[in-house]
């Protein structure tokens, strides 16, 4: 499912439970306007049914959207079963109204994540999301006691299916994707908004091992399938081609409402490691609750695997492919702790009250090479506090990477 999906659902609970005010049924209001308005589907001329309707308004300054969404929704609700749909009390104004429904183009997958993290505010990235989606956005003027009519079209998408499989043939059974498009400069983007929930890509693969991507523009794709760990920076990941490498991974070309068939992934299970270990503060050796840990390939310091340091300083790194790695430890630091509080039995507690921990302590990054032939396991990294006059590069790294097992 994509993001406007998610939409979809949260539509529905927050009608079942009165609730989420720019999502729920409103009554008339004569101070406000009326948006009424039906939805076709260009392939066949069809009204869509149950598809979702949002109005985001015009991009104003100094605007803050929530999560950072780049299509803000000010209003939404989904189409009866004529296509139809209508919305009332809606505050005068500038809007901009489309329509999504499985199977048919979602505007999120056309845009460029990096290009909007990139920006500094959330109407710069309104104004370059309208700009890109353009072609499937109806202006509407929303004024006092005036119904505005709109007639929305949507296009069928281009999708991707296959099968995801183990290579001793069994399916593989729930596996999450990434999905990465050819740009006009030959770079490669990641497709997806993970603005709602861990996973960009929400579609899964069934008890068969079978997939589908859809919702997509016309282009050139990698994809790749994430094997289901909790969370998409720690899930192994194996593409198209049967690589662990997105540069190695093979392309499909895919074109507007057709289905490209037979792109199927196998994950090999032998060949695959463990990396485990802790991380500590050097000046006391107290385990480091926060902080992230990334295996980069040696070569060109692509992620190979990441996932957060638990509560007791330790990690675990998953279906590691053989081969030379640095491991970096980034954003590592203490809990931060308020002032002295009183707790229930009357006695302060304050940062002191933990031993060697300072409250908010923050730790210099480090890196380390590794060579990965076997399980790696107890790997100990010691962190100074930054900007001590002990850094990462004073840091002494082992001898030699760890010796295969």
């Amino acid at each position: 499912m994509a993001r406007l999906r998610w939409h979809s659902i949260l539509l529905v609970a927050c009608l079942l439970l009165a609730g989420c005010n720019k999502y729920q049924h409103k009554k008339p209001d004569p101070t406000m306007g009326v948006v009424t308005g039906i939805v076709i589907c260009a392939d066949t001329g069809k009204p869509a049914r149950f598809a979702t309707v949002a109005l985001t308004a015009a991009p104003k300054e100094g605007e803050k959207s929530d999560e950072g969404d780049p299509l803000p929704s000010a209003e939404m609700t989904v189409t009866d079963l004529e296509g139809r749909f209508r919305m009332e009390a809606v505050e005068p104004g500038r809007y901009y109204a489309f329509a999504t429904l499985d199977g048919y183009l979602d505007p999120t997958f056309a845009l460029d994540p990096d290009k909007l993290k990139s920006m500094a505010t959330d109407r710069e990235r309104h104004l370059y999301s309208i700009q890109q989606w353009k072609d499937n956005l109806v202006e509407v003027r929303v004024s006092v006691r005036r119904t505005a009519e709109v007639s929305i079209s949507i296009q069928r998408s281009a999708e991707i299916a296959g099968t995801v499989t183990f290579d001793d043939g069994s399916p593989a059974i729930g596996m999450r994707f990434e999905l990465f498009r050819k740009t006009a400069k030959q770079d490669w983007v990641m497709v997806g908004l993970p603005l709602m929930d861990t996973w960009t890509i929400h579609s899964a693969s069934d008890s068969h091992g079978r997939y589908l991507l859809t919702n997509l523009t016309a282009g050139v794709y990698k994809v790749c399938t994430l094997m289901p760990t909790g969370e998409e920076q720690a899930a192994p990941r194996v593409c198209l081609g049967d690589v662990f490498r997105l540069k190695d991974a093979e392309s499909v070309k895919v074109a507007a409402g057709e289905t490209a068939d037979g792109t199927d992934v196998e994950i090999p299970l032998s060949g695959m490691h463990t990396v485990s270990g802790t991380v500590s503060a050097t000046i006391d050796g107290h385990p480091v609750a926060h902080g992230t840990v990334r295996l980069l390939y040696a070569d060109d310091r692509e992620v190979a695997r990441a996932t957060d340091v638990d509560d007791n300083g330790g990690f675990e790194l998953s279906s590691v492919p053989e081969g030379k790695y640095i491991l970096a430890v980034t954003g590592t630091h203490d809990e931060e702790q308020k002032d002295p509080a009183t707790s229930k039995d009357g006695e302060a507690a304050t940062a002191q009250n933990v031993p060697g921990q300072a409250a908010g302590r923050v730790y210099a990054d480090k890196e380390m090479p590794l060579l990965v032939m076997n399980d790696v396991e107890n790997l100990s990294v010691s962190l100074p506090v930054a900007g001590s006059a002990t850094t990462p590069a004073a840091v002494a790294p082992p001898a030699a990477p760890p010796a295969p097992q």
